[in-house]
């Protein structure tokens, strides 16, 4: 089996779908002004649909206020185990945004239905649309990789 499998779809893999809908926490990567990185474990929900990764953080914590100047960020997303050839996980980057608008109210119901504890705190709804995803797991070979990128837009005409 070759060592990188490339997905050419609009959509990710669906093994790397399955995994990521299988967990609930992943550990996001943000940059400040002088690029310092900075991690931040969150719960998530992966709404397949629109192949966006939905959580919640307050605009002040570190990360926060870090997305808001460079809303660039990595994230990654692991199944924890000893055993080498159970290993899997996946390694994201992409773009973080406020939700606003009907997108707010869908990521809300998708949030709140995974984590409905979620609705006794105000905190802000992020996010994440994904550009880039990499999987790894061994259980289909050792150091096998699942890639993703977002397709191009093939809508090249010119005004």
């Amino acid at each position: 089996m070759p060592r990188h499998i490339q997905c050419n779809t609009p959509t990710p893999d669906p093994r790397m779908v399955t995994f990521v809908r299988e967990h609930h926490v992943m550990t996001l990567a943000t940059t400040d002004a002088s690029m310092t990185p900075w991690c931040a474990s969150c719960f998530y929900v992966y709404m397949p649909k629109t192949n966006q990764f939905v959580f919640t953080t307050d605009e002040e914590t570190r990360h926060g206020r870090q997305m808001i100047d460079n809303p660039v960020v990595g994230a990654c997303i692991a199944l924890e185990t000893n055993i080498t050839g159970k290993i899997r996980g996946v390694q994201i980057t992409g773009v973080v945004k406020k939700a606003t608008g009907k997108e707010h109210f869908r990521a809300s119901l998708a949030f709140l239905r995974k984590f409905p504890i979620a609705a006794l705190k105000k905190t802000t709804l992020w996010i994440l649309e994904p550009h880039h995803i990499k999987m790894t797991d061994n259980r289909l070979g050792f150091g096998v990789k699942l890639l993703w990128d977002q397709p191009v837009s093939s809508d090249s005409s010119t005004t």
